[in-house]
């Protein structure tokens, strides 16, 4: 169709360039006749055919090399008074076929008066030479321009629908709408065709019982779809972006902490299947996943057949339910993600094992320690990941006074064991750790521990300049009147290191802060015993107090909970006496744990009714570079009150 559609267009061109050269052609000759009628005087029909065929017998004979004729001499007149200026143009004209040549008078013959030629007869006139020569006119069509014109392409097809007859344009339609029915009767035979084959495929299949459902219904992979498809759904519909809202409209918040001087809970996590009638023993978040956290539970004495230790990872994104549920033989005391392996969560059961779960296996331990002597065969209460990503250890410390270092691809036995002995206690050897803290900024030789008695020693993993491996009995923080619970070390953060600054708490309803005494410099002698007391004393909690833990980014702020239900934050550039915030969890049941993320804005606390609460910290954590200062000032202002160092002499 394009070609036609072309080779019609380039006829049209060169239909319409021959009929413009022969309008020019034929204005051109009627303008010479014209002009040719009014300068000469017209002559004889007869006498002018004859003069034209002297003119031209002359000329055939002198190009056929043939004698000279009679009217030689007369020619030679003639071609003299043609080369004048007027008669050459006419002459020219007339070779092109627009005006006939001017009236040549015969030898024998007058000159007419009226003729141009009787008034140069007299004249002596030299005689030129015409030479003959073939005219040859080339008609070359003008080069075609490709241009884009909108008319130009439609309007051919409507020129050659114009120019069709009616019965043609009407036998075209006629085969178009067949070709279309034919068409459309083949879809539809196809698609009927498809459809019948579909059906005697359903024909064919076979009939579920109620039996085969159930069993597909109950089968692994099908739940694990079912799992993993639900947790996804559920994750997307937690999205809490307001689409609606209008940015027109000029609203003022004071940012995440809507309600004022009250903490924010947002969310209570739950689980009826596996938490119900258990209590929270440990939370901790993930340091890669920010909104992945992880709690440890107890047995449910109303359930013997399930598994006596529980170890959940919830979802900030999923609320309904856990993102994974590990097992454990025995009640599960401590857990913690690996810093290093975030699949990895590593947990210290009541059994004294060492248990290592993994998100991408079973819900049961890929590795765990062994019931023998050769570990912990008491309750495991402190776990530590200490090192770097390349050097990394997992020290962990029981009450049967042992410290054991392992290799988290290798729990068969402990890399180094370390036996806590206090020579000198007036009671026992025995030292009974619950809880343990390595200071900050990449020291992993020397750790506190807070033990059952009530005191905090310090201990090596090796040997090193003046002191041995184990506890250093030289060093005593007295302080507590009770099992101590919980022991943190400041963070290492900000412009000022306070990372010998550790607090402690106890059964006996009290925080202590202390300063820790450097490992570099012992005391003289094991004899010489010194008790170091804290540097402040916080009482306000009415029940025990069962964790404390730093702020990752406030200086001088740290988290509190106690036996009563109470959540209190405290901020020691404000005030030293009573917490700034203080919120009843829950119901009011005993909560045991507490756990900042990483950013610091929310916290996770752990309670005795299976639930697990996050609360919104908000801006409240948000130091300024006079916070460090500050603190700076109440720390000295504390340590001016503090005996540094009190002899005892007399042993315990």
């Amino acid at each position: 169709m394009e070609n036609t559609r072309d080779e019609l267009h380039r006829k049209r061109q060169r239909l319409a360039e021959l009929k413009r050269l022969n309008q020019e052609r034929r204005q051109a000759f009627l303008g010479n006749r014209s002009t040719s009628r009014a300068t000469s005087p017209e002559a004889p029909a007869g006498r002018d055919r004859q003069n034209i065929d002297e003119l031209v017998a002359s000329l055939v004979g002198e190009r056929a090399g043939g004698p000279t004729s009679p009217v030689r001499s007369r020619t030679s007149s003639i071609s003299q008074t043609l080369s004048e200026p007027g008669i050459d143009a006419r002459l020219r004209t007339s070779h092109l076929g627009a005006v006939p040549p001017p009236t040549l008078q015969s030898p024998g013959e007058q000159p007419d008066a009226m003729s141009p030629l009787s008034a140069t007869s007299t004249t002596p006139v030299p005689i030129p030479t015409f030479t003959a020569f073939d005219a040859v006119i080339l008609d070359l069509p003008p080069k075609e321009k490709l241009l884009y014109n909108k008319e130009a392409q439609t309007m051919d097809v409507v020129d050659e629908v114009a120019m069709m007859p009616e019965e043609e344009i009407e036998r075209r339609v006629r085969e178009q709408r067949e070709k279309d029915e034919k068409a459309r009767l083949v879809a539809e035979e196809q698609e009927k065709k498809r459809l019948e084959e579909l059906q005697k495929q359903r024909e064919q299949l076979k009939q579920l019982t109620g039996e085969e459902k159930v069993s597909i219904e109950q089968s692994a992979s099908f739940m694990e779809f079912i799992n993993v498809s639900s947790k996804l759904i559920e994750r997307a519909l937690d999205e809490t972006y307001d689409f609606m809202t209008d940015y027109t409209i000029s609203q003022h918040t004071d940012g995440a902490d809507a309600t004022d001087g009250q903490l924010k809970l947002l969310h209570r996590f739950y689980d009826e299947r596996w938490a119900k009638n258990r209590s929270v023993t440990d939370v901790a978040w993930s340091k890669k996943f920010p909104e992945l956290l992880v709690s440890a539970y107890n047995r449910n004495p109303l359930a013997m057949n399930e598994p006596d230790g529980i170890v959940c990872v919830w979802n900030l994104h999923l609320h309904d339910r856990p993102e994974f549920v590990f097992h454990s033989q025995s009640d599960v005391l401590r857990a913690t993600f690996s810093d290093f392996h975030p699949n990895l969560v590593i947990g210290g059961s009541y059994s004294g094992q060492i248990l290592l779960w993994d998100t991408r296996a079973k819900s049961l331990p890929v590795l765990k320690t062994p019931l023998s002597a050769v570990g912990h065969t008491h309750p495991v209460y402190a776990l530590n990941l200490v090192g770097t990503q390349n050097a990394h250890h997992l020290v962990s410390a029981s009450t049967d006074g042992m410290v054991c270092t392992w290799q988290l691809d290798m729990l068969a036995k402990p890399q180094e064991v370390l036996e806590l002995v206090h020579a000198t206690h007036p009671r026992t050897d025995e030292v009974a750790p619950t809880t343990m803290g390595f200071p900050d900024g990449g020291e992993t030789a020397a750790f506190w521990l807070g033990t059952e008695e009530g005191n905090v020693y310090q201990a090596n993993r090796y040997d090193r300049a003046g002191s041995k491996a184990g506890l250093n009995p030289a060093d005593t923080y007295r302080g507590h009147t009770g099992p101590v619970t919980g022991l943190h070390f400041h963070p290492l953060f900000g412009p000022t290191d306070y990372t010998d600054l550790f607090l402690t708490c106890s059964v006996d309803w009290t925080v202590k802060l202390w300063r820790a005494k450097s490992p570099s410099k012992p005391s003289i002698s094991h004899h010489h015993q010194s008790c170091l007391t804290p540097l402040y004393s916080f009482e306000a909690a009415d029940d025990y107090v069962y964790d404390v833990k730093w702020s990752p980014v406030h200086p001088a702020m740290f988290g509190t909970v106690d036996g009563s239900g109470r959540f209190d934050l405290w901020n020691l550039n404000a005030e030293t006496e009573v917490p700034v915030l203080s919120t009843t969890v829950g119901t009011g049941k005993a909560l045991n744990r507490l756990a900042w993320d990483k950013p610091g804005r929310k916290a996770a606390v752990g309670s005795i009714d299976s639930c697990v609460y996050v609360y919104d910290i908000g801006d409240k954590v948000a130091p300024t570079n006079q916070d460090f200062t500050t603190f700076q000032r109440t720390v000295a202002e504390l340590a001016l009150t503090q005996p540094i160092e009190v002899s005892n002499n007399g042993g315990y």
